[in-house]
């Protein structure tokens, strides 16, 4: 995911990089370094026009790496939904978003400790749901945590367990 220019571990390697290849005029490499983090293409424009002092913040690096992440594993469904709430719990807690671009904390990582949750505590569906859903099986299983059980999880995960 981070072939070119490696994963940064926060956004001022972000923003250093970006002023350097600034200052030596690589504008194209300023351009795949912020594709690269997820830092979209109106953040750089307005960079590179003076407008802003920096190309990202905190938060911008953060969830840039989180929606790079989620493209790359072609997540779905509920898992969007779970991403969604890490980029809150991004823009609520600045911890948080500091974490999310470490290295060696990512996505994939976080979304293995969600799933396993849910394998872990699946529960038969009562019959006569899965028949009113005219599923064809003699049993079905469910499991998802509810979003406190996700966003406790989620902090455990880029926060080591604290909170």
């Amino acid at each position: 995911m981070f072939e070119k220019f490696g994963e940064m571990d926060n956004y001022k390697e972000i923003n250093e990089l970006a002023e350097n290849l600034f200052n030596e005029g690589d504008v194209d490499s300023l351009r795949a370094m912020a594709k690269e983090n997820g830092i979209p293409d109106d953040f750089v424009e307005m960079y590179l026009e003076g407008m802003i002092p920096e190309l990202c913040d905190l938060t911008t690096a953060a969830v840039g790496k989180l929606d790079k992440e989620a493209e790359e594993l072609k997540l779905k469904g509920l898992m969007l939904d779970w991403v969604e709430y890490i980029k809150g719990l991004c823009m609520q807690e600045v911890m948080i978003a500091h974490q999310v671009r470490k290295q060696g904390k990512n996505l994939k990582g976080c979304m293995a400790v969600l799933l396993k949750f849910s394998f872990e505590n699946r529960v038969t569906v009562d019959k006569e749901i899965v028949k009113e859903a005219k599923i064809k099986a003699s049993r079905v299983d469910f499991g998802v945590p509810g979003m406190a059980d996700a966003k406790r999880m989620i902090r455990e995960y880029y926060l080591g367990g604290s909170r």
